[in-house]
């Protein structure tokens, strides 16, 4: 079948969709009765905590269909002085298909105009958009789940896309669950480039389980109209329902909703939720067949929303009941007012309310499901959200669990994990959330009452003290400094040192790429006093406006060839099996008010940093000395 795209302008909010789907599979369905490894790890328990083999994305992947540019090439496009670029110019992609050098950014298909010499721009295309950098989800080496943790479908799935294979039940519908798309591979074979990790059909089969269906996960099946119609049609004679993942969107190898046509009846193409737009609901054969989209998100949110009702009706399951709390949300969240949308959250209780922070909002973000406390859902009809505004929260933790969660705004490393790990073994029902902002960004959140405590490790320029001046000048109220770690920081490069980098100097003059954190980053802080100090000018450097939020984001870029250096902790150079050049010594701390010091869960929290358990994990890492760890200085 030619390449072609599925338009599906037209669609209908959530509820009206499951409303005219389940309305026809009622009167089809026929219940059946019975008497009755990480693949199959659902409902146990993980012995110890779970680091990513690999990164996902495994490549520097394009978010979007359309073309992938230089963006050097397209700095002089606007409406009025259009640029026209040649067939050597550019390269036609989909989403998902790996980015190559020297392309740096992707215009969307919708933005150019096909001509007889070339294609038509109107606007200039910023380095690294429309891209999802390799890591941009999970980062090799960074803690997935940690001990003592009950497996859930959300986490196999992230497990499998990151490399992770092995980890130390009325009659059911049996459900076919097809995965599709020539670019996705199982987890144990070779990585090829432009290969995507299948996991999805994994979380799928699992979710069927849950909802009280039997899941029965087929092979990948390429991109080919044939085949797919073929085995789709062939499951729908053997099982009572049949799931198809990917290819339901706009992309040229986008079949199923052709295939569905084909053997029975779409109902609908495309619902009004984001992320999750393009979800097809059809019937073949007296059977229900939904195809559902290929980003992680997306997919499991249409899953929730379509494909577990019809389970739970086939199987005679009553619907589980979720818990509801009112939260702060901590910033600002913009919405359209086209789609319902299930923004990802981490919750935690800071003095007397609940309080929301957004993880991250886009569909391939797997990891934002594992680390998430629950859902905020605005509704179709609402702009979004300001920051502080009361919001309704649906959990999938225990309102009891978050009472009793540390939680932590700021600057990341990787001894979060570590405290993460260590909380819930050594105190029962204690838990440590961590999002990560940056130094600054942890303080103001402190400053607005979203956290417990902000760890931070901000110079001050003018003392050459760390973290204690910042806090005096932002804080009123009575706060205390608690002591972290020592820890080194420097700039990461490839193995062997191939450009030959000796201090931030070399950096300048723009052949060497550099990535940068974001602002308000402690590490930013620090490089920009080094700037500073050696008169070097931002603008000298290649990427220096590039962001990531992470020292292990940082490093994934330099050890993928995303970037050739960027600045970081020891510890994430030795995870990512980089060369490192140390700038100097820094102390990671954490701020706290003085109100919360007495909290069991702080307690706790100050008892881990002191212990010898604590110690000996970070040594492991590298890079840290801990000689301080859990003192406290009153201000």
């Amino acid at each position: 079948m030619g390449k072609k795209r599925n338009l599906y302008l037209q669609t209908i909010p959530v509820e009206e969709a499951k409303e005219k789907y389940l309305s026809a599979v009622s009167s089809i369905v026929d219940v059946k009765y019975e008497t009755i490894d990480v693949t199959q790890s659902l409902d146990r328990v993980t012995a110890k905590a779970v680091y990513a083999k690999y990164s996902s994305p495994l490549f520097n992947a394009s978010a979007m269909d359309g073309i992938a540019v230089k963006a050097a090439d397209t700095s002089a496009a606007t409406e009025t002085n259009p640029v026209i670029l040649r067939e050597d110019q550019y390269v036609i992609v989909d989403t998902g298909d790996p980015i190559h050098p020297p392309c740096d950014a992707v215009i969307m298909a919708e933005d150019i105009v096909e001509t007889e010499e070339g294609v038509k721009i109107i606007a200039s295309a910023n380095s690294w958009q429309h891209i999802r950098p390799i890591g941009e989800d999970i980062v090799a080496g960074e803690m997935i789940l940690p001990s003592s943790h009950k497996i859930r479908p959300i986490d196999i799935g992230v497990l499998l896309s990151a490399g992770i294979l092995k980890i130390d039940v009325v009659k059911k519908p049996e459900v076919a669950i097809f995965p599709t798309g020539t670019e996705i591979i199982e987890p144990d074979a070779e990585i090829e480039d432009g290969s995507i990790i299948e996991s999805n059909s994994r979380m799928f089969e699992n979710m069927v389980n849950v909802a009280g269906g039997t899941g029965h996960r087929f092979p990948p099946i390429i991109d080919d109209y044939e085949q797919i119609r073929d085995q789709v049609s062939a499951a729908v004679d053997t099982h009572d329902m049949v799931i198809v993942n990917a290819g339901s969107s706009a992309g040229t190898e986008d079949f199923t909703v052709h295939v569905l046509r084909e053997l029975g009846e779409v109902l609908v193409h495309g619902v009004a939720v984001k992320p999750g737009k393009p979800v097809i609901l059809a019937i073949v054969r007296g059977k229900p067949v939904i195809g559902l989209p290929g980003y992680p998100v997306s997919a499991y949110i249409g899953f929730e929303n379509f494909v577990t009702p019809i389970i739970q009706m086939m199987a005679k399951r009553t619907e589980k009941l979720t818990e509801t709390v009112e939260a702060h949300i901590s910033k600002r969240l913009v919405s359209s007012l086209k789609h319902k949308e299930y923004v990802r959250v981490k919750v935690g209780k800071v003095g007397d309310k609940f309080v929301a922070a957004p993880l991250a909002r886009g569909a391939g973000a797997a990891m934002s499901l594992v680390r998430a406390d629950g859902f905020c859902v605005i509704e179709q009809s609402s702009e979004g959200v300001e920051a502080g505004e009361k919001v309704n929260i649906d959990l999938y933790r225990s309102r009891s669990e978050i009472e009793n969660t540390v939680v932590i705004i700021g600057s990341h490393d990787l001894i979060l994990d570590v405290i993460a790990d260590i909380m819930p073994n050594r105190y029962r029902n204690m838990f440590v959330s961590s999002t990560h902002v940056g130094s600054m960004g942890g303080l103001m959140a402190l400053k607005r009452g979203e956290a417990h405590m902000a760890p931070i490790h901000l110079l001050d320029e003018e003392t050459g003290e760390y973290n204690i001046p910042y806090i005096k000048k932002l804080f009123r109220e009575p706060m205390a400094l608690i002591k972290g770690v020592h820890r080194i920081q420097g700039i990461m490069v490839k193995k062997g040192n191939p450009l030959g980098i000796k201090g931030i100097a070399d950096l300048a003059g723009g052949d060497i790429r550099y990535v940068n954190r974001q602002r308000g980053a402690g590490t930013r802080v620090l490089f920009d006093y080094r700037l500073k100090q050696e008169n070097i000018d931002p603008e000298s450097i290649n990427g220096y406006d590039r962001e990531m939020a992470t020292h292990m984001a940082v490093a994934a870029a330099v050890a993928s060839d995303g970037a050739d250096a960027g600045m970081g902790v020891l510890s994430a150079a030795k995870a990512m099996n980089l060369d490192f050049i140390e700038v100097g010594p820094e102390e990671y701390d954490f701020a706290v008010p003085v109100k919360h010091l007495e909290l069991p869960h702080i307690r706790a929290f100050i008892e881990i940093l002191q212990s010898s358990g604590f110690r000996d994990r970070i040594e492991e890492l590298g890079g840290y000395s801990a000689e301080n760890a859990g003192n406290i200085i009153m201000m």
